[in-house]
C-alpha cells in the first residue's frame, strides 16, 4: 500500500497552477488538502472504485484558461513526478491554441515533472463516452454554469442512458454465455461434413487447411463479440460514474454557495 504524499506539495501544485487560470474544482485519491481551497472538492470516483490501492495517490484538477475560458483537467502523480493532461473528460471544452498554452505552462511551471497527453482510445470507446455526455450536459454547464437545475436536469437524462447502455450490454454478455459454445460447435460440425464432400476434388490437405481456417475465423468472431460486450459494460460504468462526478460537483457547489 501506498502511503499518502505531504500536503505541501498538492498545496504548491494548485498554487502554481493558479498561473494559466483560475481552478474550478479538483479530484484526489489518497491525497489531502490542508487548508482546502474554496472549491469543489471530490474523491476521484474511477480509483476510488477499483478493488485494490496500487493506484499511485493523485490530484486531478479542473482549471479554466484566463485568456481564451477553455477548459482543461490536469492529473498530478507527485510520487511518480508525472503530469497527465486527460483530454477526454473535457473533449469539446478547449481549442488547441488553449492546449498548447497549458503543456507551455506545466513545463516552465513544473521542470521537474513528465507531461503526456492522454488521447483519445478507440478501444475503450472514449469518443462515445465522451460524446454521449457532452450530447446531455456539458462539463462548463456543471463546474461554472449559473443554471444548475438545468445541469441536474442533463444529469438526469444522462443517468438514464448509461442504465440503458448498462441493459444493452447485459443482453450482449447474455449472448457471448448461452450462444457462442452452441455455435461453435454447430459450425464445427457442418465445417467438416460440407468440406467433406469437396476432398476427392481439392485433396486431403487443402479440405484440412480450409476447415481449420474456417473454425479459426468463426471463433475469433466470436471472441471479438465477447471483448465487445465487454467495452459495452465498461463504457456504462464510464458515463454512470461521469454522472456521479457530476452531481458531486453541483452539491458541492451549492455547499460552498450557502
Amino acid at each position: 500500500m501506498r502511503r499518502e504524499p505531504d500536503s505541501a506539495e498538492p498545496a504548491r501544485i494548485l498554487q502554481n497552477l493558479g498561473a494559466f487560470g483560475p481552478i474550478l474544482a479538483v479530484k484526489l485519491y489518497r491525497i489531502s488538502l490542508d487548508p482546502p481551497p474554496p472549491v469543489p472538492i471530490i474523491p476521484c470516483l474511477d480509483h476510488e472504485a477499483l478493488l485494490h490501492e496500487r493506484v499511485a495517490p493523485h490530484m486531478a484538477a479542473y482549471l479554466q484558461d484566463q485568456e481564451s475560458g477553455d477548459i482543461h483537467e490536469v492529473v498530478f502523480t507527485p510520487d511518480d513526478r508525472s503530469i497527465d493532461v486527460d483530454v477526454v473528460s473535457t473533449w469539446g471544452e478547449f481549442s488547441p491554441q488553449s492546449h498548447d498554452r497549458l503543456l507551455a505552462t506545466l513545463k516552465q511551471r513544473f521542470p521537474s515533472y513528465a507531461t503526456r497527453v492522454m488521447s483519445m482510445s478507440w478501444w475503450r470507446g472514449d469518443r462515445r463516452v465522451a460524446s454521449a455526455c457532452r450530447a446531455q450536459v456539458a462539463l462548463r454547464d456543471v463546474l461554472i454554469g449559473t443554471d444548475v437545475e438545468g445541469a441536474r436536469a442533463g444529469i438526469e437524462r444522462l443517468q438514464t442512458i448509461a442504465a440503458l447502455m448498462e441493459k444493452q450490454s447485459r443482453v450482449a454478455s447474455w449472448g457471448v454465455r448461452t450462444v457462442t459454445g452452441p455455435l461453435l460447435a454447430a459450425s464445427g460440425v457442418l465445417a467438416f461434413l460440407i468440406l467433406s464432400a469437396l476432398r476427392l476434388r481439392l485433396g486431403e490437405p487443402a479440405v484440412t487447411v480450409l476447415q481449420y481456417s474456417f473454425i479459426g475465423l468463426f471463433g475469433a468472431w466470436l471472441v471479438y463479440y465477447g471483448m465487445k460486450a465487454v467495452q459495452l459494460t465498461e463504457m456504462s460504468n464510464r458515463v454512470w460514474k461521469r454522472t456521479a462526478e457530476y452531481n458531486l460537483i453541483l452539491s458541492e457547489r451549492r455547499r460552498l454557495g450557502s
